[in-house]
This record gives C-alpha cells, structure tokens and sequence, in this order.
C-alpha cells in the first residue's frame, strides 16, 4: 500500500478543501496500485497546469484526473470533468511523454477516479478508465 502523501500534522495545518482533496488522491492511489498499476508521479506540475497522478498499466501510460467530493455535495465528482477539462488533461499528457522519453508502447490513457465521502463509513472510489 503506498505510504499516504501528508503527514497528520501537515493535513491537519491544510484548509478543509485542501485536506479533502489530498485525502481523495491518497484513496485513488491507493485504488490504483490495488489494481496493479504502478503510481509514477503524484501532482506532477508544468507551466500549463497539474496532473493528479501519473500511473503506469502494464505497458500503457495512464494520467489520472481526481474529483473528490462528500456525500452531500451537489454534483457527482465527474461531473465536474467538463471538455475544457479533458483537453487540458490531453495537453499535459503529451507534456509528460515529450519529457520522458515519448509515449510508451501501450499509448497514453486518461482516467478518472471519483472519490465521494459519507458522513459515516469509508470513502467510496469509481475509476473510469479512458473517460477523457
């Protein structure tokens, strides 16, 4: 199981939108490599913008948006994935294959995983895979 990205102490000094979605990232990672991914990179960041993480499937590069919201919130989490949203996505992916060497043999997928937090109980994850 990968070792969660904050320490209770930092997590505990994060505003409350920052913590839930750092919280909604360690769940998706942990999501990932529980089915057998390889997690390469988290919030990997460029000029254009942020990628949550960067994962590997077998032979195909995956690049994972991160939605993350309670149970009470007003849209389901991938709602908030919109077209603008998936180009951005596909701009930073090939900004990470043109600085790592180009795209692997498997292609370049973008994911999404869909964190959503009960009031009681643990977290609940959807990952849609190739949904951007």
């Amino acid at each position: 199981m990968p070792v969660l990205s904050q320490s209770v102490a930092e997590v505990v000094r994060m505003d409350p939108r920052t913590a839930l979605g750092r919280y909604g990232e360690d769940v998706a990672a942990r999501l990932l490599a529980d089915a057998g991914m390889t997690v390469l990179a988290r919030n990997w960041r460029c000029r254009e913008g942020e990628v949550d993480i960067v994962a590997r499937d077998g032979d195909a590069l995956v690049v994972c948006e991160v939605k993350t919201r309670t149970e009470n919130s007003f849209q389901h989490p991938l709602a908030a994935v919109d077209r603008a949203k998936a180009e951005r996505l596909r701009r930073l992916a090939e900004r990470w294959t043109a600085e790592h060497g180009g795209p692997p043999p498997g292609g370049v997928r973008l994911d999404l995983v869909a964190v959503v937090l009960p009031r009681r109980g643990a977290a609940r994850a959807e990952h849609v895979r190739g949904a951007a």
